[in-house]
């Protein structure tokens, strides 16, 4: 009987160490990353007529992020902005913006982009590319990221793990299909990102 207590605890402590007799790793699995739409934000801008570059922002912001923290490149993020949250600030415009001149809200109500690849830049710089869908046309767009903070956030009895990343690109609205006034108003359009994201529970 003891010699057979002792071979099943033998046995029983194989997976937990290594040929070498080290302690084998636990594998850490990604994590999935809810996006706090309270602390992030999209805004983009153009150039009016040559004398202004006006800015609105995307105030709707849905989505989350799967965080590999052991390799960055293995992450990934999906991101649905509804055009109901449109704000430039000027109620009129927003309505023209939304329109068939336009972005056309009420026939794409949404814009989406999921990447499909992650690049590092440095020591905290990403390069994010991946599929950005406006006005029903689908694109690849690159995103220049930088990872602000990965960590503990706490406020009060609030805590969870969190990741914040800011994130650039300049897109052309005609390759969506959005090229009304184009030579009053740029096809050129820079687009700007902040994101806070928080662990899902």
């Amino acid at each position: 009987m003891k010699r057979l207590a002792l071979a099943v605890l033998l046995f029983a402590s194989i997976p937990a160490f290594a040929a070498d007799g080290a302690k084998a790793p636990a594998a850490v699995a990604a994590a999935k990353y809810d996006i706090d739409p309270t602390h992030s934000n999209v805004t983009f801008g153009w150039n009016h007529f040559g004398f202004s570059n006006p800015t609105a922002r995307l105030k709707t912001i849905e989505g989350s992020v799967l965080l590999d923290q052991a390799d960055l490149t293995k992450s990934s993020v999906s991101v649905t902005l509804p055009l109901e949250g449109l704000d430039t600030g000027v109620p009129k415009l927003d309505e023209h913006l939304k329109t068939a001149d336009f972005l056309d809200a009420a026939k794409y109500p949404t814009i989406t982009f999921k990447s499909t690849k992650v690049e590092k830049v440095g020591d905290n710089g990403l390069k994010i590319t991946g599929d950005l869908n406006v006005h029903g046309v689908t694109k690849p767009v690159t995103l220049n990221a930088k990872v602000n903070k990965i960590g503990l956030f706490e406020m009060g009895p609030y805590k969870a793990q969190a990741a914040g990343f800011d994130a650039e690109t300049v897109i052309k609205r005609s390759d969506f299909g959005v090229s009304k006034y184009e030579a009053a108003v740029s096809d050129e359009i820079a687009v700007r990102i902040t994101l806070d994201a928080k662990q899902a529970k």
